[in-house]
């Protein structure tokens, strides 16, 4: 018995319940018996009672990547898929994630973490640079300020901002898109992302 988790209430939610709807129909298909999940806030109860055997985690964003719902899962002692609560918690935090991969030795733009407000005072750095939330997945929440710009984005210091107090803000480096899959130990095909918007945003992957 699968317990597929999606939906939630990310700025990732409408992908997310794309995302689950489709796991659950592929699990199905491979004769598992399946239920779907639109999280919310009683998520812990709605899953002591259906007591599954495994969780399929098909949420996106905050508190689905970022090892909240994992760290509940480990309470509830459910499996799950998904990376660990650690894991989660340092790979959706991008200063931390940033530390770690300076640590071992991988070149990062140099960059620093700002009070949003402060974008209001002008550019924080020569532009082009990259504003970023310091936890939001999918490019939720970027923006790329090119030479030429007479302001920062003035969405992030709006007051219906909604990812955080303080933003990452970092140089922007012009040149190619690659992502890679990893399985294990073995790295797949290299892939070159190329994008008709201005950048590979959230528009732009789903």
């Amino acid at each position: 018995h699968v317990a597929v988790l999606k939906g939630g209430w990310s700025s990732e939610r409408d992908v997310s319940l794309v995302s689950g709807a489709k796991c659950a129909e592929a699990l199905r298909g491979e004769g598992y018996k399946v239920t779907e999940i639109d999280v919310d806030h009683n998520v812990a109860s709605t899953l002591n009672k259906l007591k599954p055997d495994v969780v399929f985690n098909a949420l996106h964003g905050r508190w689905g990547e970022d090892g909240c719902i994992q760290g509940l899962l480990e309470v509830l002692q459910i499996p799950y898929t998904h990376s660990g609560v650690r894991a989660s918690a340092v790979a959706m935090h991008k200063p931390s994630a940033i530390q770690i991969f300076r640590h071992a030795g991988l070149p990062c733009p140099s960059g620093s973490v700002i009070n949003r407000h402060l974008l209001s005072g002008g550019h924080p750095m020569a532009p082009p640079y990259v504003v970023k939330p310091l936890n939001e997945g999918s490019s939720v929440g970027v923006f790329i300020v090119q030479e030429g710009d007479n302001s920062p984005p003035r969405q992030v210091a709006a007051k219906d901002w909604s990812m955080g107090e303080e933003v990452l803000v970092e140089p922007f480096i012009p040149g190619l898109e690659l992502t890679v899959a990893v399985m294990h130990d073995r790295a797949l095909a290299v892939t070159e992302i190329v994008s008709e918007s201005k950048f590979y945003d959230y528009q732009a992957k789903y």
